[in-house]
């Protein structure tokens, strides 16, 4: 153990004012240094360090709306792929077909077909058929009416003209006389059909119940056209004559020399080949005209007018068979021109709405 002593300590030594001087520019060198970087640098490092972090945490809400963003679009790049939930309206077409070969199918039933309806009507497997099979068949079947009942249901009838059927004739009281002619054999047949997703994008189809006999569609009432009163189709008539070359050339020659009978613009493909020996043009109904002196004359160019023609075409087997025409005439150079072949007679009117008396 060592021991010091009091009041015997060494004074310290002097220190010069040059030596202090000299020394504290080396201190202040220390101050500004650690661990080999300047404190200046470490200041300016935290600021920018602390941007950073306010810069994120401020980019932080935007950067996290447009991940959120960024989800919808890849899901309804998808959507497509899936199949829909319930058959598209159009899909009518589709039911129209099914219904007209259940009803073939169904006309043509007997005694142990139950399984052929049944592909199309399941519970129709559990029914007893009577008859033979075969005995009946629906030819000619075509759709008459198309009805959507529900989202996916339609209800279509079919028009079928049964064969086979031998209808019992009335008996008659007077002796010798012949028996009643036979009934229309077109009938009319409905039938409920539904509608599902099927595999594959395809749609389903399936019958609710077996077919329902039902009467004719009613039939629509005549609109009113635009032509006058028909009358006779007078030689002498500039019309009779235009439409008569164009008839003659249109139904008998191909369409040779049908270009010379057309108006400047007008082009038109006749049936080939030519399905009839002769034309003869009997009647005409002219646009706006209600009757009086014949007519020889020609109107200034470019005057138009619609007609009605009725004729009786001449076949290869020397029948006759009447035709109708709606046609469209155009003056040029003191003759009649052929403008067009229309597709239908021109209405006097707009054809009316479908009646809005609710039904049951």
């Amino acid at each position: 153990m060592s021991l010091v002593r009091a009041g015997r300590r060494k004074p310290a030594a002097p220190v010069e004012p040059q030596q202090l001087a000299a020394q504290e520019p080396e201190v202040e060198q220390d101050a500004d240094w650690a661990g080999g970087w300047s404190t200046g640098a470490q200041a300016n490092s935290a600021t920018l360090i602390r941007w950073g972090v306010w810069g994120l945490i401020a980019l932080g809400p935007l950067l996290g709306v447009l991940a959120y963003l960024s989800v919808p679009t890849t899901s309804a790049a998808s959507a497509p792929k899936t199949a829909p939930s319930a058959p598209s309206a159009s899909g009518g077409q589709g039911a129209a077909g099914f219904a007209s070969l259940f009803v073939a199918a169904y006309l043509s039933a007997g005694r142990g077909d139950e399984p052929k309806l049944a592909a199309y009507y399941p519970p129709a497997s559990g029914l007893q058929l009577d008859g033979v099979s075969g005995q009946h068949r629906g030819e000619q079947l075509t759709v008459v009416r198309l009805r959507q009942t529900d989202t996916s249901v339609w209800a279509v009838t079919v028009a079928a003209r049964v064969t086979g059927a031998q209808p019992s004739a009335t008996p008659s009281t007077q002796p010798g006389a012949s028996p009643a002619p036979a009934a229309d054999p077109v009938r009319y047949f409905q039938v409920p059909v539904a509608m599902a997703p099927g595999a594959g994008g395809a749609t389903a189809y399936t019958a609710l119940a077996m077919p329902a006999e039902v009467a004719a569609p009613e039939r629509a009432r005549t609109p009113g056209l635009i032509y006058g009163a028909m009358h006779p189709a007078l030689p002498s008539d500039p019309r009779t004559q235009a439409v008569t070359s164009f008839l003659t050339a249109y139904l008998t020659k191909g369409g040779a020399e049908l270009d010379r009978y057309l108006a400047p613009g007008t082009r038109l493909a006749a049936p080939s080949p030519a399905p009839y020996a002769g034309v003869a043009v009997d009647q005409l109904a002219v646009e706006g005209e209600t009757g009086g002196e014949p007519v020889v004359s020609v109107p200034g160019d470019g005057t138009v007018l619609r007609l009605l023609v009725t004729l009786r075409a001449t076949g290869q087997d020397g029948v006759r068979l009447p035709l109708t025409y709606a046609l469209t005439l155009k003056a040029r150079a003191g003759r009649w021109e052929i403008a067009s072949l229309d597709g239908a007679p021109a209405l006097s009117s707009p054809t009316p709405g479908p009646a809005t008396t609710p039904t049951s």
